[in-house]
């Protein structure tokens, strides 16, 4: 319903603008002269009571005295009178509003009343709203630019070649970099469909102008540049959209770091989700991260001028030694694998080549042979059509403004028929007339060697992505917890919570010394004590643990010896009693935490676990529901994981029970997220021997 109603927002066919002025220095006037010098070609209405007229059009006192249908009113007027002149809006019957104003919630204090004032107004009327506090947008193929950004005051040159017919949306919570990107991305040859800035996204937000975007027919991919989504269910959804029509999202996430996260926050009034929390959303949908916007305009090109890869395979095909190696450091270092050639690949190649070429992969024909054309062509060609490469990297130098060595009708012509990805990078400062010739190819031109390693190896990661089955939605029934639990619970009540989750745990909660030595001998030597207090969450600091008890005497003195050293730790400390745990065999430690994140519910954690964790931090996220094959993806990925699968001639461990594991606890986080905030098994000990695994210890917090 959303990406249909939005259709008169990007397309309007009248716009009105409150506050219009003649004056071009100012933003409303500004925002007026835009639209009709990027060619609107629909109605504009300006709206002032004190003009007659603006420029040759006719000005009106009201909205509501401007008649007819209005698809679409821009607001630039003073903060205190923006809710009332969008419900002015709404009774006349806009459809639509875009909200310039700036003095709202990003101000903080008093001044988010005033936009929690203009919520109420949408609400109450169901006008649709963005912003405020944004810079507009723009629609380029409509010829709609509803924003003062100075990028749209560049005309678009009419003779530049675009590297592609498929064009890409930008949306962004902070409008001067959107409008950045689309700057970036304009001289590098990109085509855009829509640029818009979502401000402090009051109504609609950066969900709801993916979703439209996904949809549309004009936009083969979107670039995001995020702060905080406001709209976590419906950013999944839309995410989930674009992973089922195959449709590549490059995202921009700032506020990574405290540092960060102040500025966002400060920036658009919303303070920053966990970053962790994004990535495991990235991750599982298959968006491409940028790092920076020169980064995220290569991977746009990549993705619009190429197919996804069917594997990890580059040749390269080079006039220059140097470059053709650093090319395959550099394409190695992203994940992707430059690999020698069979003796009948090179065979062919050596026959178009000067004999001081080299055939192996980098394929190096040398100045001569490139400058001949055929040989660099042919080279082309043959590494295209074989079944030993996947991606192909072509070299060049196009500073030349009269010639070049890209022939354009061969390179389209193999670039379309060969399904791979083909693209080009110049060693040498490109000219307007080299950029030209490669977009005549289809080929997206980098300047910038490492960004070549960054843009393909990342296409190929989204290309593994779109091969993986997302997870089945899974929609618990909330199960009833045990009344009066403390915010922090330990670890025998955690485990009870979690009981219907876990494998049974073989212990005994027991208070005095002589409980624990009988439960002790019952479950069988050695075992280990652990206190029991919700007011001591890390045991171990406090002396709370002793391990490797191996008779009846030695389980009653360590009894008594670790209650007095946690009464000397924390002497106010309340004792539920001591948990008497038959030692697991040895094994390797894992971590299997869970997040309640605000903003995308529960988010998984699993890493190499004990003492250690905060140390090394060796852990991956993945948000809930995990399959058991996501499970198993998530531990191979662990730089640890080494050790679970036979390092140094150790015998691999079946992941299969910590994989089933680790699905079940995401159902649970899931059946418990509307009362537990976090939990953490560490460790989970997979058990060397093969006879399974053994929860070692859980802690579990609940919501305030």
């Amino acid at each position: 319903m959303t990406a249909h109603r939005l259709h008169s927002f990007f397309w309007p066919e009248t716009i009105a603008v409150l506050g219009a002025s003649p004056d071009k220095h100012r933003i409303r006037g500004r925002l007026l002269h835009q639209l009709r010098e990027n060619g609107f070609p629909g109605r504009i209405l300006p709206i002032n009571p004190s003009y007659q007229d603006i420029d040759g059009l006719a000005c009106y006192p009201t909205i509501a005295s401007a008649g007819g249908s209005i698809d679409l009113a821009l607001v630039a007027i003073p903060a205190a009178g923006v809710a009332a002149a969008v419900e002015e809006c709404a009774k006349a019957g806009v459809k639509n509003t875009l909200i310039i104003s700036s003095g709202f919630a990003e101000e903080g204090g008093s001044a988010g009343d005033m936009q929690q004032a203009l919520i109420d107004v949408t609400q109450r009327y169901g006008i649709r709203a963005c912003g405020p506090n944004c810079e507009g947008y723009y629609n380029a193929l409509g010829k709609v630019a509803t924003t003062f950004s100075p990028t749209v005051e560049t005309k678009a040159d009419d003779t530049q070649v675009l590297v592609s017919e498929k064009r890409i949306g930008v949306i962004a919570q902070s409008g001067g970099i959107g409008f950045a990107l689309f700057n970036r991305g304009k001289a590098a040859g990109l085509g855009f469909s829509y640029v818009i800035s979502t401000g402090n996204e009051a109504d609609l937000g950066m969900a709801d102008f993916l979703d439209y975007m996904i949809e549309d027919p004009h936009t083969s991919a979107v670039m995001l540049f995020c702060e905080a989504i406001r709209n976590g269910p419906g950013f999944i959804t839309a995410l989930e959209k674009a992973h089922r029509l195959g449709k590549p999202v490059i995202a921009i996430k700032v506020g990574r770091t405290d540092a960060g996260t102040r500025a966002a926050a400060s920036h658009t009034a919303s303070l920053s989700g966990s970053y962790a929390a994004y990535h495991a959303v990235f991750e599982r949908y298959g968006v491409i991260e940028a790092e920076d916007p020169d980064e995220a305009v290569a991977i746009a090109g990549v993705v619009l001028t190429c197919p996804t890869p069917r594997g990890r395979r580059v040749g390269i095909v080079t006039p220059s030694g140097g470059g053709g190696a650093w090319m395959a450091d550099t394409l190695s270092m992203h994940g992707l694998t430059v690999p020698g050639l069979s003796t009948d690949l090179q065979g062919q190649l050596r026959a178009v080549m000067p004999s001081y070429g080299a055939s192996g992969n980098p394929v190096d024909v040398t100045a001569q042979g490139a400058n001949t054309r055929p040989a660099m062509m042919t080279a082309l060609e043959t590494l295209a059509r074989s079944d030993e490469i996947d991606m192909v990297v072509l070299i060049s130098s196009l500073t030349s403004e009269t010639r070049v060595s890209l022939d354009s009708d061969r390179i389209r012509a193999v670039a379309e028929s060969c399904g791979k990805p083909v693209t080009v990078w110049t060693y040498t400062v490109p000219s307007a007339f080299g950029r030209d010739q490669a977009a005549k190819c289809g080929l997206f031109l980098h300047s910038d060697l490492r960004n070549v390693g960054v843009a393909m190896g990342k296409l190929a990661d989204y290309a593994d992505a779109l091969q993986r089955p997302l997870p089945e939605r899974f929609e618990p029934v909330s199960g009833a917890l045990y009344p009066g639990l403390p915010r922090i619970v330990p670890e025998y009540q955690a485990k009870q919570v979690l009981a219907a989750w876990l494998p049974p745990p073989r212990e005994r909660l027991v208070t005095s010394a002589a409980e624990a030595a009988t439960a002790a001998t019952t479950l069988g030597f050695p075992v280990v004590l652990k206190v029991q207090s919700g007011d001591l969450p890390h045991k171990t600091e406090a002396g709370g643990v002793r391990l490797h008890l191996t008779d009846a005497e030695a389980v009653s003195v360590a009894y008594e010896a670790m209650l007095a050293d946690v009464a000397a730790y924390k002497p106010d400390a309340r004792i539920d009693g001591v948990l008497v745990q038959k030692m697991a065999p040895k094994g390797h430690e894992l971590v299997i935490g869970m997040v309640n994140d605000a903003t995308f519910g529960p988010i998984v954690m699993v890493g190499m676990g004990g003492v250690t964790v905060e140390l090394f931090g060796d852990v991956t996220h993945s948000p809930a529901p995990i399959n058991e094959a996501e499970a198993e993806r998530m531990i191979r990925s662990l730089k640890s994981s080494r050790l679970l699968t036979g390092f140094r001639g150790s015998k691999a461990i079946d992941l299969a029970p910590v994989a089933s594991l680790i699905a079940a606890l995401s159902r649970a986080a899931l059946t418990l997220r509307d009362q537990v905030a976090e939990f953490e098994l560490n460790p989970v000990i997979v058990h060397a021997d093969g006879s399974g695994l053994t929860v070692a210890d859980a802690l579990l917090t609940m919501k305030d």
